[in-house]
């Protein structure tokens, strides 16, 4: 007869997670808290690393394809700084193209993913940085954003093993439930209304409304990250990060956070007011 799987199991890599995080966290935040050069260089970098664990799993650890992913991070994290972020799309844009030429010449039977890499690694990091650059309010909305994606994954985590229930998505992510979800909304709205307040924040309501919203989206950043990994079998995306595996697998549900946030941002808040157009409701 197999033995019962133990409770503890369940919390096996929660020690690792906790202490990469206790790491890395106030690093982020002092960078994010400086803005500038410094903050496109962090996203550059980080961008960078996402390229290269892309690249590894849709394309074989091709050289070419780095080269044009890697390309295109860099014109999203530092371009909008020289020539705006309309440039920096075009430029993200091309090597985009570049890239899907080179993937149909390269495998015979190209799937979807071979064409994506481009678009992950350059927008979210130009997102990112279009938000950052609001001079009044760039700051705390990557600050709230950071919080918001942060307590929806940690309270995803703790409701999902905590609870269980049925599964969210059991093809893409048998680990993921229905409790997860609402776990990562809640988290998130109340860990919104707490930013807001301390940070005198108008229309509390608002903005847990959009942050539990947006919460959904970074469930879905995590559900497209585990699409990409099963597709290629994979049980990480790499490994540089003890407990999360690599950087996509700790910054997909920011990624697609970003990209939704910047739109958000833009359209009520222009080019010069991004980040006003994410915070004031």
């Amino acid at each position: 007869m197999p033995e019962t799987p133990q409770p503890a199991a369940k919390w096996a890599d929660l020690g690792v997670r906790a202490l990469s995080a206790a790491l890395l966290i106030p690093a982020v935040l002092l960078d994010v808290w400086v803005g500038g050069i410094w903050f496109n260089l962090l996203v550059a970098l980080i961008a960078v690393l996402i390229a290269h664990e892309w690249t590894v799993m849709a394309h074989g650890r091709s050289s070419a394809q780095f080269a044009l992913h890697a390309a295109a991070a860099l014109c999203g994290a530092l371009l909008p700084l020289e020539v705006g972020i309309p440039g920096a799309a075009l430029a993200v844009g091309a090597l985009w193209i570049a890239s899907a030429l080179l993937a149909s010449l390269q495998a015979a039977k190209a799937s979807g993913w071979n064409y994506l890499g481009v678009p992950y690694a350059g927008f979210p990091a130009m997102a990112l940085v279009l938000l950052r650059a609001d001079s009044g309010y760039g700051a705390r909305a990557i600050l709230w954003i950071l919080a918001i994606v942060w307590a929806a994954d940690t309270l995803a985590y703790f409701a999902g093993r905590t609870i269980g229930g049925p599964k969210l998505a059991p093809v893409i992510s048998p680990k993921k439930t229905w409790a997860g979800l609402g776990g990562a909304v809640a988290g998130s709205a109340a860990v919104s209304a707490l930013f807001a307040a301390i940070a005198g924040l108008p229309a509390l309501t608002w903005l847990a409304l959009l942050a539990g919203g947006l919460a959904i989206v970074e469930q879905a950043g995590d559900l497209f990250k585990s699409a990409l990994k099963r597709h290629y079998r994979v049980k990480d995306s790499g490994d540089l990060i003890p407990g999360h595996g690599g950087v996509i697998d700790r910054v997909d549900g920011l990624i697609a956070v970003a990209v939704a946030a910047a739109i958000i941002g833009l359209l009520r808040g222009g080019m010069e007011g991004t980040g006003r157009g994410l915070l004031l409701w």
